[in-house]
C-alpha cells in the first residue's frame, strides 16, 4: 500500500516553517518596509469616496477618507494591499495618525465638509494619536460634529471596553462613530447595548448582487432591522449597480456607498471647490 505524502506543515516543536508561511512572513517584511518608507517619505495620502442619501442619490451625506500610500513612482497602493500586515505593528498606529491628521485638515479647510476616518481600537491607546485627535477638534467649533470615526467589527471587538470609554469620552464633543463591516466579524449583540455607534456600515458581501440573492436579501433586511432598532444610521457599501440600489432603497436602506456613485479619488471636487475659493 503506497502512503500518501504528508502535507507541509509548521512543525512547532522542530521549529520547521513551511514554504508557504516562510513565503508569507518574507511578503509581511517586504510589505513594512514599503509603508515605512512611505511614512518616512511623507507620501500618504487620503482617497475620498463620497456616502450618498439612499431616497436622493445626488446628495452626500459625508465623504469616507481611506488611506492611500504612494511608492516612489507616485502609483496608488489601496490600503488592502498593506493594513493586514501593519495593523499588528506601531506602523499601523502611524498610518492611523496620518489618516487622522490629513482628515482634520481636510475639514478645517473645508467648513462644509462631513468625513469619516478609520481607525484602529488599538490606536485609542496610541498617544501621538490622541494628541492629534484632541488639538484638531480645538481648532475650530465645528470640527468634531462633522467627524466620523469608523471602526471596524473585528477592531472593537479586540477591546469592547476600551472602545466604549472613548466613545463616551467624544460625545461632548459631537463626535460620531461608525461600525464598519458589519457582519464579517464576530461583534456580541449584546454590546450594541453599551456601544455609541452611530452609524451601521453593512459589510459589501451582503450587497452584492442583492436584488437577485435570496439569501442576501434576508441577511441585509436582519442587519438593517438590528440598526434601526438601535437608531443607527445605516449604510450600504459596495454598491455597484443600478438594481442593487434599487433593492437597497426598497428595503429601506438609509445610504448608499460604492463604484455607481464614485470611486475613491485624491482629487475630490470638494477641495477643488475650496481651493477655487482661496485662490
Amino acid at each position: 500500500m503506497i502512503m500518501p505524502k504528508p502535507k507541509l506543515r509548521l512543525d512547532a516543536q522542530a521549529g520547521v516553517a513551511s514554504p508557504l508561511g516562510v513565503a508569507i512572513s518574507a511578503g509581511d517584511r517586504e510589505t513594512l518596509a514599503m509603508v515605512r518608507q512611505a511614512i518616512d517619505s511623507k507620501r500618504l495620502r487620503l482617497a475620498y469616496q463620497p456616502v450618498v442619501l439612499a431616497r436622493d442619490a445626488a446628495r452626500v451625506a459625508f465623504q469616507e477618507g481611506l488611506i492611500r500610500v504612494l511608492d516612489p513612482t507616485g502609483r496608488v497602493i489601496p490600503a488592502k494591499d498593506f493594513m493586514d500586515a501593519v495593523e499588528s505593528h506601531e506602523i499601523g498606529r502611524e498610518i492611523d495618525c496620518a489618516a487622522l491628521q490629513i482628515g482634520l485638515a481636510a475639514l478645517a479647510r473645508v467648513p462644509a465638509l462631513r468625513l469619516s476616518i478609520n481607525m484602529s481600537a488599538r490606536s485609542i491607546g496610541y498617544a501621538r494619536w490622541i494628541q492629534l485627535l484632541r488639538r484638531g477638534l480645538s481648532v475650530g467649533p465645528t470640527i468634531g460634529e462633522r467627524l466620523i470615526l469608523e471602526i471596524t467589527e473585528s477592531s472593537a471587538m479586540q477591546v469592547p471596553e476600551l472602545v466604549v470609554a472613548f466613545m463616551d469620552d467624544l460625545k461632548g464633543a459631537g463626535v460620531a462613530f461608525a461600525l464598519d463591516n458589519f457582519g464579517s466579524g464576530n461583534m456580541a449583540i449584546r454590546y450594541f447595548k453599551d456601544f455609541y455607534f452611530d452609524i451601521l456600515k453593512l459589510d459589501g458581501q451582503f450587497i452584492r448582487n442583492i436584488h437577485q440573492d435570496a439569501d442576501n436579501q434576508v441577511l441585509t433586511a436582519a442587519l438593517l432591522s438590528i440598526g434601526k432598532h438601535f437608531q443607527m444610521f445605516t449604510v450600504a457599501q459596495s454598491v455597484e449597480t443600478t438594481a442593487e440600489a434599487q433593492m437597497l432603497q426598497s428595503m429601506g436602506v438609509d445610504c448608499m456607498q460604492g463604484y455607481l456613485f464614485g470611486a475613491a479619488t485624491l482629487k475630490p471636487a470638494f477641495d477643488r471647490n475650496a481651493a477655487r475659493k482661496t485662490a
